[in-house]
Order: structure tokens, then C-alpha cells, then sequence
């Protein structure tokens, strides 16, 4: 499979996502927790992309920013059930504050990163960074 086709299936798959997951298209469903549904769509999502990319074994630069950002949302998301479903917090703190413009600003850089399909904030570099980081300090404790 050519890298277009894979962007287009990652493309293909956050679409169905949102759309699955957005609330005027599910405005019927007995709704627990908009917080909770959207983590579970997030997760869903994050498998999906997992089960995709070991069938075909490619991906493209914007695949590693999807999964970055769905695992962040998808933890901002139980955080915000936790505080107002678990806890019953029903006033606005730093956090909430926080959770808005992240989900946001986190939805923005997959979107960007769908459509430049660059890796215009170095998350391969960390990444590459990190991996041989591990590698190092697994053979140093071998040794």
C-alpha cells in the first residue's frame, strides 16, 4: 500500500470518528457523560489506527501525531469525568480552563498534521530520542 493510501485511511478513520462521536449525530443515545462516550471514541480510535498499522505495516508522519493526540484527549477526557460525574465538582478551576484550550489546540495540530503530513513540532525526533535513550540504558543494565 503506497503512503497516500495509508494518510488517506488515517484520514478515513479520524473522519468516521468525529463524525461517530459527534453529539448532534448521537443526540438520542441515553448519554452517561459526554466526557466519557468521547475517551471511549478516542480509544476506539486509537485501536483501530493500531490495527490498521500492523495489517499493513506503513505509516506516514501524521500517524504518530494522531496517537499522541487521541491518547492526550482521551486522558483529558476521563480527567474531566472524573471531576464533575465522580467528584460532582460543578465549579470552573484551572483545570477545566486547561482541558478546553488542550483538547482544542490537540484537535487543531491533527487536523495540520493530516493535512501537511509533516512532522512540523519534532515528535519523531522525541520519539527517535527516546527510543535510542531506552536502548542505551537497557544495555548499560545488561552489562
Amino acid at each position: 500500500m503506497k503512503r497516500n493510501s495509508t494518510l488517506l485511511l488515517s484520514s478515513f478513520i479520524m473522519m468516521i470518528s468525529y463524525t461517530a462521536s459527534d453529539y448532534f449525530l448521537t443526540w438520542l443515545s441515553v448519554r452517561t457523560s459526554d466526557y466519557l462516550d468521547w475517551a471511549v471514541y478516542d480509544l476506539v480510535t486509537i485501536i483501530t489506527l493500531s490495527l490498521i498499522y500492523f495489517l499493513i505495516k506503513k505509516t506516514t508522519p501524521s500517524f504518530l501525531y494522531l496517537l499522541v493526540g487521541l491518547t492526550f484527549n482521551s486522558m483529558f477526557f476521563l480527567f474531566m469525568y472524573f471531576d464533575v460525574f465522580i467528584r460532582e465538582n460543578r465549579e470552573p478551576w484551572l483545570f477545566w480552563d486547561i482541558y478546553t484550550f488542550s483538547v482544542n489546540i490537540i484537535d487543531l495540530i491533527m487536523i495540520v498534521a493530516l493535512i501537511v503530513d509533516r512532522d512540523f513540532l519534532g515528535l519523531h525526533i522525541l520519539k527517535n530520542k527516546l527510543i535510542s535513550l531506552f536502548k542505551t540504558s537497557e544495555l548499560n543494565q545488561i552489562q
